[in-house]
């Protein structure tokens, strides 16, 4: 603890003297002098105080007229979707995805197109070896393609290598838990050395203007693997969504803050690699001639694309005493139950006895809540053996009290199932007036939807 040291001031004059006196030596005032306790500075609060000693940082206005980043278009419109136009220059971008979902082979085809189309792109892998890349790119058609390819883990290296001639247009770093810097303890992929590494990955990127993407690895649950943070620090986040045994993959936005969130881009996986899906309706709605019971076609809207999918509903019957399963794929399971108790308190049927299975078509997962309407005609559906018509789309939100409230572009989504051949749609009441090409059935409560089903009235 530091000893503080008196000082003593003259009340008139501000002399300042180390020991009290009756006279002040500058003034000859008496009586002026006064004992002041100055405040303690320890070493530590000298070297930690932030106040000074820094340089200014340059303010402008937020109206200040000053360009705006351009748009650097990939080449892929689907993922030019996602990004909400394509990458932004000095901007941070974290991809994440199961493994051998196609993140690596997306991430090489656009490097490969923007390469072709005249951009300086730099491709480091530190889980590949170069010449596994170029095998690849060679598979995949792209194997002349001017990207400069480099198999290195350490950051040091990579941003001493960037950093000695003019800085590349796009950077892909594959993938950012393989990365270590040695400024930071501990083994790669660790909490902290993903950390470090991201952090001078993205200030390499904002202070020379390069469009930085990042690979992450995921978790069993499905979530980026690493802390949170590094979600906080990259300015989009892209999740890579699909399963290995289906042929489709959905490029879906959490976070952008460039562009919007409700944004995805849809791609088919093919032998030469990941192929643009410009109707995706087409993946998820099963071709057949004849009714089948439980089965409703919803039109869900990701951003501003309507995409037409196939709800599913079977309930099996059981004996007395025996626990009824309630399984979802594709769907909140918390909301399947909300449907389930409306329909048994508002329009008296009973599920209590019965299993309910409930499956989205082609393992996509719808998140609108517009769904409701379609996941309630489709239990109906499956409990009375009546089937829904084939032409048919539903869509609507469900209210506790049994009332089906409106949903947002509801022209839009009727515009597309017009476009798909469908004839008809089973509506919110108060949306009989958008036509969209469609015959309209509009229903104020579930009640109605339940009697109109069941041909009761």
């Amino acid at each position: 603890m530091a000893k503080p040291q008196k000082r003593y001031v003259c009340q008139s004059c501000g002399s300042v003297s180390s020991r009290w006196q009756g006279q002040c030596v500058d003034c000859s005032e008496w009586n002026t002098i006064l004992e002041e306790a100055p405040a303690i500075v320890t070493p530590f609060q000298a070297k930690h105080n932030l106040q000074g000693g820094g340089r200014a940082v340059a303010m402008m206005a937020l109206d200040a007229e000053v360009p705006l980043p351009a748009r650097m278009p990939s080449g892929i419109a689907e993922l030019d979707r996602a990004l909400g136009g394509g990458f932004v220059e000095a901007s941070a971008t974290l991809i994440g995805g199961d493994p051998g979902i196609g993140k690596s082979t997306l991430l090489l085809q656009a490097a490969a197109r923007m390469a072709l189309g005249g951009a300086d792109v730099a491709y480091v892998s530190g889980e590949e070896a170069a010449d596994q890349v170029r095998l690849r790119a060679r598979r995949l058609g792209l194997g002349e393609a001017p990207v400069r390819l480099a198999s290195a883990t350490s950051v040091r290296d990579i941003l001493t290598t960037l950093g000695t001639g003019k800085p590349p247009t796009l950077l892909v770093i594959d993938s950012i838990q393989t990365m270590h810097s040695d400024l930071i303890e501990g083994a790669p992929g660790t909490v902290s050395q993903v950390r470090a590494s991201a952090q001078e990955l993205i200030r390499f990127a904002k202070e020379r203007g390069t469009a930085l993407v990042l690979v992450g690895h995921v978790t069993k649950d499905g979530t980026i693997a690493g802390p949170r943070v590094l979600e906080h620090m990259v300015d989009t986040v892209l999740s890579f969504e699909g399963e290995r045994s289906h042929q489709y993959r959905i490029l879906r936005a959490i976070k952008n803050r460039f562009g919007g969130t409700d944004e995805i881009g849809v791609f088919a996986m093919q032998s030469e690699g990941l192929a643009e899906v410009s109707n995706p309706s087409s993946l998820f709605l099963t071709q057949r001639d004849e009714s089948v019971t439980g089965t409703v076609v919803f039109p869900a809207l990701e951003g501003t694309r309507p995409v037409l999918v196939e709800i599913q509903a079977l309930v099996v019957r059981l004996a007395s005493g025996a626990t009824p399963r309630r399984a979802v794929v594709g769907w909140d399971s918390g909301r399947l139950a909300m449907i389930l108790a409306v329909l048994e308190a508002r329009c008296g049927l009973s599920f209590s006895s019965a299993e309910v299975y409930l499956n989205v078509a082609g393992g996509y997962r719808v998140q609108d809540p517009a769904a409701d309407l379609a996941v309630a005609a489709a239990l109906v559906s499956a409990l009375s053996e009546r089937p829904v018509p084939t032409d048919a789309v539903t869509f609507g939100e469900v209210a506790l009290s049994g009332e089906v409230r409106s949903v947002a572009h509801a022209a839009l989504r009727m515009k597309e199932a017009a476009k798909l051949g469908f004839g008809q749609a089973l509506v919110p009441a108060a949306m009989t007036s958008e036509k969209g090409g469609l015959r309209l059935a509009g229903f104020s409560t579930v009640v109605r939807l339940v009697d109109h089903l069941l041909g009761r009235g």
